[in-house]
């Protein structure tokens, strides 16, 4: 399998009014970050995978992968509580043509490293697609240490991990993992931390952001590959801001996407119990506007 490299954009899951998944509405999104030259990640927190039930998760992946089509590739979380469940779900991904999956660790239960190899290993040998980790502990309870990931390297179906700790001693854990083989990649997952992970050798990023300004996000990527780290820099200056801007309100998956329903609002609210203050509201509005982006 070649090389999976570039910007994601952990993909809104948007919502009609009963909140059904909206399908067409989802297609749209996915159309709107290919053009952008961002690839799509199904399912992931910004996705709101915790709301949805096995079956939307499916769903949402095929409709994915049938949007983006030959243009852009497509990766799916499948993670789940148990390892059980995350199988089932990976099994059922796997045919529908994604790239790769990813998979958090289990939530609720305080794992031991030893368990999370145990984990990851069992996935992963079940699976015929790709196994990236994905590390974020502040939801799960459970953190991968990088001599753990260190040792899930070796396993040929493990091909990296996607940090979403949040701090840049996170990312250089596992960056020092990757330097030291060329089987095994990061994909970084805070928002602020793209460049810096891209100059100490990540192969792409997942972002929540893009989704709201895909064309900062691409040009993060786009402008440091082809050299002009001075154009990455602004870029990533610009969504650094964006995500303090934005951020400062609450849960970042929830304000995200009401940032994006202000600028397209097929995508709807995200599923109760999220609810968003008036006052919070407005100023998420203003933020929204004073960050659109075009797409030619």
């Amino acid at each position: 399998m070649s090389k999976i490299t570039g910007p994601f954009v952990a993909i809104v899951t948007p919502f009609d009014a009963s909140e059904a998944v909206d399908v067409e509405a989802l297609r749209a999104q996915v159309r709107r970050q290919a053009k952008a030259g961002n690839g799509i990640f199904v399912a992931g927190t910004n996705g709101e995978f915790y709301a949805l039930s096995f079956e939307e998760k499916v769903l949402v992946a095929k409709t994915c992968v049938e949007a983006a089509g030959n243009d852009v590739p497509v990766l799916a979380h499948i993670g789940e509580i148990s390892t059980h469940q995350t199988i089932a779900l990976g099994k059922a991904i796997q045919k529908l043509g994604v790239k790769a999956v990813s998979a958090i660790t289990p939530s609720f239960i305080a794992c031991s490293q030893a368990e999370l190899v145990d984990h990851y290993r069992k996935v992963a040998d079940a699976l015929e697609v790709p196994v990236y980790l994905y590390n974020i502990p502040a939801r799960t309870g459970n953190t991968i240490e990088p001599e753990t990931a260190r040792i899930l390297a070796d396993h040929p179906n493990i091909i990296g991990i996607k940090d979403s700790a949040g701090s840049q001693e996170s990312i250089d854990g596992f960056l020092a993992v990757a330097r030291d083989r060329d089987d095994f990649d990061v994909l970084v997952g805070p928002d602020s931390l793209i460049l810096h992970g891209l100059k100490n050798g990540a192969a792409g990023c997942i972002s929540g952001l893009g989704n709201v300004s895909p064309v900062t996000l691409n040009a993060i990527h786009a402008n440091y590959v082809k050299g002009d780290v001075a154009k990455a820099e602004e870029a990533q200056t610009r969504f650094s801001a964006l995500r303090k801007d934005l951020y400062a309100f609450g849960f970042p998956p929830a304000l995200v996407k009401r940032a994006l329903r202000h600028a397209m609002p097929a995508v709807g609210a995200s599923r109760a119990p999220v609810l968003i203050t008036e006052e919070v509201d407005a100023k998420v509005k203003a933020i929204s506007a004073a960050n659109a982006e075009a797409i030619d």
